[in-house]
């Protein structure tokens, strides 16, 4: 199946560009509710996946042999701004495991926070590897490693953190990854479908339904992500706002080139998006339309009409156009 019109771009009466790619929405019991394009694409989720990539670090008893708080575990589902707020809590985390920011095999990333990077620059301090958008992530992964005794190296696709992660990203997404690419952060990125990405995000919806221990873990990391939205993404950040726009409690988690995820537990649904030019701004379009259309969102609210129909304007200040969802996102 080929690739579906997700968004379009348009310049007075003309549409001026198009993004197609591919979204399904599974239930509870993995089935799908909804597909446009090709549900069983193989994609490389990227950060969406993050939540599944935290799941070994809450049902190993990692997080609370440390102690974690949900504020930890949702700067381990994170890519965060790397502002002072992310940047602090993170560096306290390192500070408490007894490591300091070289154990981060994340690299070094410019802090995205306009203020804080102005500050960097000029004083002309360069940036840590606590400021990349990851470094949530990994400071779970290193607790994760202490915890199992393992050595440094946890980004090794055969360090036992990653064994850990593949085993619980094939056992929600509920088939054998076909294989990983290496992420922006350096960690392995594990494939699968879109169901594969969709029914692992019902999966992570329902896990209250469950009593077993992996789905403890996932009611904890949704609950987190849920409670703080300021520390998954940022101020100014589509996830952070609609997230807390929504009409009802949503996790929402964007990924590279062009991946969204959305997990609603009051539905039991999970959605997995991907548009295929890896735009952006055609995904936080996309799923804007996606929670309006299953009422989890009012299209009124101005966190959702900012990514819903978001204006387009030249260096002038004049609006030239607009990005416009797919009517069948709709209907």
């Amino acid at each position: 199946m080929s690739a579906a019109l997700l968004a379009e771009i348009h310049r007075g009466p003309f549409v001026e560009s198009e993004h197609s790619g591919h979204v399904v929405i599974c239930d509870a019991d993995g089935g799908i509710v909804q597909a446009w394009g090709d549900p069983d694409a193989v994609v490389l989720p990227r950060s969406s996946a993050k939540m599944i990539q935290a799941l070994p670090l809450v049902s190993s008893g990692a997080a609370d042999a440390r102690g974690l708080t949900r504020e930890h575990l949702a700067l381990a589902c994170a890519s965060h701004q790397g502002a002072p707020l992310h940047v602090e809590k993170v560096t306290a985390w390192l500070t408490d495991l007894g490591l300091g920011d070289d154990a981060l095999r994340c690299g070094p990333q410019p802090s995205r926070d306009k203020a804080l990077h102005k500050r960097m620059l000029c004083a002309d301090q360069p940036p840590c590897r606590v400021h990349n958008n990851c470094s949530g992530k990994h400071a779970g992964f290193l607790t994760l490693a202490a915890h199992l005794g393992a050595g440094p190296d946890y980004v090794d696709p055969e360090h036992a953190v990653q064994q850990a992660v593949r085993a619980a990203f094939e056992e929600v997404t509920g088939s054998v990854s076909p294989g990983f690419g290496i992420d922006g952060c350096s960690a392995p990125n594990f494939a699968t479908s879109m169901r594969g990405m969709a029914r692992a995000m019902a999966w992570f919806a329902s896990a209250g339904d469950r009593t077993d221990a992996q789905s403890a873990a996932a009611v904890r990391l949704v609950e987190a992500m849920i409670a703080h939205p300021d520390l998954v993404a940022g101020e100014g950040r589509a996830c952070t706002l609609m997230m807390r726009a929504a009409s009802e409690p949503v996790a929402l988690k964007t990924g590279a080139e062009g991946y969204f995820v959305a997990i609603l537990p009051q539905r039991g649904l999970g959605i997995a998006l991907k548009v295929a030019d890896g735009a952006t701004r055609a995904s936080q379009c996309a799923i804007a339309a996606l929670l309006v259309r299953l009422g989890a969102a009012d299209a009124a609210h101005p966190d959702i009409a900012r990514f819903l129909r978001p204006e387009i304007r030249n260096w002038d200040g004049l609006v030239t156009g607009r990005i416009e969802p797919a009517a069948g996102l709709f209907s």
